[in-house]
């Protein structure tokens, strides 16, 4: 009788038990932030440290109106939201407002509230920067009011039929706990697992099934998926042309059940390129429907359609990448897109039963495969790639409830070779989960890089980055569980926790030569580049240590010439002569061979000076430089932006102006730009002909050789200067000649 008349409402403790459905409204009187006396504002929400919802911008505008919905899953009531107000500038670092945060305490369930937020900045407590106004209700979540209506009615249905009690049984194993509580907060029922009351244990299953096929629904509900489904949206070819100009803008949506994606615009094209991946959640163990449109973006009109097509994943195998070209129906052109399904672990066993290296017959097969007498095969298939993800250790948390000890993450490993991208399961609250996976992959190209990333799984908006590695296949030693210390984004230094992974490579060497000469399998999933200070000054630094390598050469080549070091620059003299007499063609691969070996030596002898380090010392320096920027930024002006955009931007100006120049110049001295000039390289190039015509090459280096080494002999004043340089100089560029 207790269980079937309690009401009582779930505990606050409880996580993911609240829904908070926010309207944002409108500010009043936000401060300006523009030269003009204006800002261009937007609003974000924050929870837990992690950003929930972002408003559009009101461009020009202090009292701007939003009338923006916002659903939050709450976790814990003591968490407050948080508020910001921005100012977006292009180009630049938004402008800071103001902010406010809401305590979700002290608001009443199921009733809806106006609030006004003061906005403040903790540097500015004194400032006037305008209000926020909201509308909010704080209700129990529809998932868990549904799920209590349904233990209701199972249990007053069945209150007159007879129970199996089973004592002894096994531990509990259901992947979802529907909970119903007496007033005093005790659990009495969890459906699926046991009944607990006063401290006894017992297993209750009910004669009937009827509910059974509403559970499958709440598993649904609940994002249990059966499995991940990957797309990657790569190109469109051909599409149909739907503007005046004979292009589109075309974007694609996809959507599978109630899952729903879209695209990037790619302006003024038929042939698109989006370079693109969505994940799905697939909740049926027989596949589903994609469904795919794509449409033109029409500005201040309704957007035009330009066609649709399907997948029907049924047909498509699991654990592999498909390269798919879809044709559009209602249309013309085709979708080209990399379709991966990965089985969730919901419904699988440990992969780690199931080892194909660890079967004597499989493994002998794989060898035989990729042994060398196989070399005549296919070509693209050059290996056999075996990842065991076994578990992680000492993660990041990146979801907080309430105080620092609820820290948690919902941790996901990403198993990427190329454009194969596979994924594990989800261990739910962990920071040391334990995968068990094994994952296998056909190598077409050796060098290519294993990555392994870890995300955090958050169910309303995408994973939080954990940590990464990334391992080249040629740096694998077979059969040796390790564990690598997870880094950052750009693999520069550690993040916390480690990874222990277990890889074995088999590859044939002969396919693996042939298919270093060949084309490199081109990456489909790549971020975007984007304007950065730091990447410029980086790459810059990088371009002037490959040209000072061949600038100290060219300076010690001519202290040669100079007799700067008259034994060095004799013994240099007699060696171009020898060389020079001598020379065969077979000596240019010679020469290159001896550096390798060379090279080798000081390795092997342990005296190999490399600098292994300045390209990462470059990199943390680029860190430590973004962070001083971010906490910079707030105190800078806008002129100090431009500014500092400014000095970057100077030297690559004047880099690619003499770049330009230089090849403009030669192109001028053969247009006949200035005629002098050209009638001037007539002459020059007339007498190098017959000079190459009649005498032998080896005898005009001789000269010019000797020329060279004598001049500050015969001439000890003489000024360096190079002929043709000099020459080039006087052509005008084009820039000159307007």
């Amino acid at each position: 009788n207790l269980i079937g008349t309690s009401n009582a409402d779930f505990p606050s403790e409880d996580p993911g038990m609240y829904q908070l459905d926010v309207t944002l409204r409108k500010g009043q009187n936000l401060a300006a932030r523009d030269r003009g006396g204006t800002s261009d504002p937007y609003v974000k929400f924050k929870l837990g440290g992690k950003e929930v919802f972002r408003s559009k911008t009101i461009h020009k505008n202090l009292n701007p109106v939003w009338e923006e919905k916002a659903l939050i899953l709450i976790d814990s009531l003591r968490e407050p939201l948080y508020i910001k107000v921005f100012d977006y500038d292009f180009g630049l670092q938004d402008d800071f407002i103001g902010s406010a945060f809401l305590d979700l305490t002290s608001l009443e369930l199921n009733r809806s509230t106006h609030v006004t937020l003061s906005l403040k900045d903790p540097h500015y407590p004194d400032h006037d920067l305008g209000s926020i106004l909201l509308s909010v209700l704080l209700a129990p979540r529809e998932e868990q009011r549904e799920a209590t209506m349904l233990m209701r009615k199972s249990w007053k249905r069945s209150s007159k039929k007879n129970y199996d009690v089973l004592p002894n049984m096994p531990s509990r194993t259901a992947n979802m706990e529907l909970r119903i509580y007496s007033p005093s907060n005790c659990v009495l029922m969890t459906f699926g697992n046991f009944f607990e009351f006063n401290k006894t244990c017992v297993f209750i299953f009910p004669k009937f099934q009827t509910q059974s096929l509403r559970l499958s629904d709440l598993h649904r509900k609940s994002q249990l998926w059966r499995g991940i489904v990957s797309v990657t949206l790569i190109e469109g070819r051909e599409l149909k042309a739907m503007d005046a100009n004979g292009l589109s803008d075309p974007y694609v949506k996809f959507r599978l059940g109630h899952q729903k994606y879209k695209s990037k615009i790619v302006p003024k094209t038929l042939n698109p390129q989006w370079r693109e991946q969505f994940d799905f959640h697939l909740y049926e163990e027989q596949g589903g429907i994609i469904d795919i449109t794509v449409w033109d973006k029409d500005a201040g009109k309704k957007d035009d359609f330009i066609g649709r097509c399907q997948i029907d994943l049924s047909t498509l195998s699991k654990e592999q990448t498909h390269k798919l070209e879809v044709p559009l129906e209602e249309g013309e052109g085709c979708l080209v897109l990399l379709v991966t399904l990965t089985a969730s672990a919901a419904v699988t066993i440990s992969d780690l039963s199931v080892n194909s290296l660890e079967d004597q017959k499989e493994r002998a097969e794989i060898l035989k495969r990729y042994s060398p007498m196989a070399m005549f095969g296919d070509m693209k298939d050059v290996g056999f790639l075996q990842v065991k993800v076994i578990r992680a250790e000492a993660l990041m948390a990146a979801d907080v409830i309430g105080k620092a000890s609820f820290s948690k993450s919902d941790p996901f490993c990403v198993v990427e070779l190329n454009n194969d991208r596979l994924l594990t399961h989800t261990v739910y609250k962990n920071l040391n989960p334990e995968w068990n996976k094994i994952f296998t992959f056909n190598i077409k190209d050796i060098h290519s890089v294993l990555e392994v990333t870890v995300y955090d799984e958050d169910r309303d908006r995408s994973a939080d980055f954990l940590g990464k590695v990334a391992i080249p296949l040629l740096s694998i030693q077979n059969g040796e569980q390790k564990a690598y210390v997870l880094k950052n984004k750009q693999l520069t230094g550690p993040t916390k926790g480690v990874i222990y992974l277990e890889i074995d490579v088999i590859f044939n060497a002969v396919k693996a030569s042939i298919r270093t000469l060949m084309p490199k399998e081109q990456k489909y999933i790549e971020e975007e580049n984007r304007l950065s200070k730091q990447l410029l000054s980086r790459n810059f630094r990088r371009m002037k240590r490959s040209m000072m390598v061949l600038l100290n050469a060219a300076c010690y080549i001519s202290s040669c010439f100079n007799w700067e070091s008259p034994p060095r620059s004799l013994a240099a003299f007699l060696l171009f002569l020898f060389v020079v007499w001598n020379f065969e063609l077979y000596m240019i691969p010679l020469a290159l061979l001896l550096l390798l070996a060379w090279n080798y030596f000081l390795i092997v002898a342990e005296k190999d000076n490399r600098q292994h380090d300045t390209v990462v010392e470059d990199m943390l320096e680029d860190e430590e430089e973004d962070d001083r920027d971010d906490k910079e930024s707030e105190k800078k002006g806008f002129m100090d932006k431009i500014y500092a955009i400014q000095e970057v931007c100077v030297t690559v100006q004047n880099a690619l102006d003499e770049v330009a120049s230089f090849g403009e110049r030669i192109k001028n001295t053969f247009n006949w730009t200035v005629p002098f000039l050209s009638w001037l390289a007539i002459v020059a190039l007339s007498v190098f002909t017959v000079i190459l015509y009649f005498i032998p090459l080896r005898y005009i280096v001789l000269v010019w050789g000797i020329n060279k080494f004598t001049k500050k002999l015969r001439s000890p004043y003489a000024i360096d200067n190079n002929e043709l340089l000099d020459f080039l100089s006087r052509v005008p560029s084009d820039v000159q000649l307007v």
